[in-house]
Parts: C-alpha cells; sequence; structure tokens
C-alpha cells in the first residue's frame, strides 16, 4: 500500500466552482465549503484508487519482485528514488540507469534495466525496498471532467444532507458512480 508523503497543494475544484454548484453567494460557510471539496477529493481518490492532483508517493516493500514494480495511485509522474537495504542492511540508492521507467501503464511502473537484475535486499526487513515517486494528472485544470461533476454531487449531497442523524440519509444520485467508471482501477 502506498503512503502519501506530501499532498497535492491545490484542490481539482476551486470554492468558487463549488460555490457556483451550490448557488451559495456568502463567505460565513467558505471553510465548510472547503472542507467538503477536500471530502470529495480524498473519497474520489480512494474510489479510483487513483492521485488526482500532482503529489508525492512512497512505496515500501520486503523485497524487490521478480519483474516490475507496479506504483499504485496512478497516473504517474516520475520517480525521486528508489532506495535498498543491502545484504548487510546498508541503505543504497539505484541509478536512474539501473531501472525503466513506464509511466504510460496504469498503474505506472519501474523494472530492472535491460542488461540487469534487481539487487538482493536484506532479509527480513519490512522496507527494503523503498520507491519515491509524483503521481497525479497535475494541475486541477487536468483533472477528468467526470471525476469533477462526480466531486460536485458529492459536496452538493453532503452540504445538503450535513446532519449525521438526519432521516434521509445523504446518498449520491445513482448514476453519480458510473462517472467514475472509466478512470477506475479494477484490479491492481
Amino acid at each position: 500500500m502506498p503512503h502519501l508523503r506530501t499532498s497535492a497543494p491545490t484542490e481539482p475544484l476551486t470554492l468558487l466552482e463549488a460555490k457556483l454548484h451550490l448557488r451559495v453567494t456568502h463567505e460565513a460557510e467558505d471553510t465548510l465549503i472547503s472542507t467538503l471539496i477536500s471530502a470529495a477529493r480524498d473519497s474520489a481518490e480512494q474510489l479510483l484508487q487513483r492521485a488526482l492532483c500532482t503529489s508525492a508517493w512512497q512505496l515500501s516493500l520486503a523485497a524487490f519482485p521478480g519483474g516490475a514494480i507496479a506504483l499504485p495511485m496512478p497516473p504517474l509522474v516520475s520517480i525521486q528514488s528508489v532506495q535498498y537495504r543491502d545484504t548487510a542492511g546498508a541503505l543504497q540508492t539505484l541509478s536512474a540507469s539501473d531501472y525503466l521507467v513506464d509511466a504510460a501503464s496504469t498503474p505506472g511502473q519501474i523494472l530492472p534495466a535491460l542488461d540487469r537484475s534487481w539487487p538482493a535486499t536484506q532479509a527480513g526487513h519490512p522496507a527494503a525496498v523503498v520507491v519515491a515517486y509524483t503521481a497525479g494528472y497535475g494541475a486541477p485544470e487536468a483533472v477528468p471532467a467526470p471525476i469533477k461533476a462526480w466531486m460536485l454531487l458529492a459536496i452538493g449531497d453532503l452540504y445538503a444532507n450535513r446532519e449525521a442523524s438526519s432521516d434521509r440519509p445523504a446518498q449520491l444520485q445513482p448514476f453519480a458512480d458510473r462517472l467514475l467508471d472509466p478512470y477506475r482501477l479494477w484490479a491492481v
């Protein structure tokens, strides 16, 4: 499971976009609406298993696999480092020439360079291999429109049904999750 190192500096939706969708013209609930934007983004990322705006991730493995290392939370933007604990337990950093990056695959992956194999690692270490990488669609404008539409619907439901003990629990319209289907990772 990947670990989020640094969140994206911006959300896929602006406060203004959310307020326009909610038809809110005052500033009294700007903090609440900003929180709902973050909640909707987080929910979309969990459902899709994708990073929306560019963020920094880290994947830890007990050892190098036999082949490619799939990097969760696509789309993959870049690799910052591939570090490992050698058989003596010393921390080593692979040179970028020691591996190939396949950012076009979903999820992105890294493989040993053509004439190389992954090095041996310290046995029994739960994080013998650590890959630091960047993932996400990039700027908010690059996030696909159906994902943003889903977020707006989620924000609308959360805003309108903010009471946990409501007699009508918040539920997105039945078609809403279908907006996410083309971007969903079905098997990772």
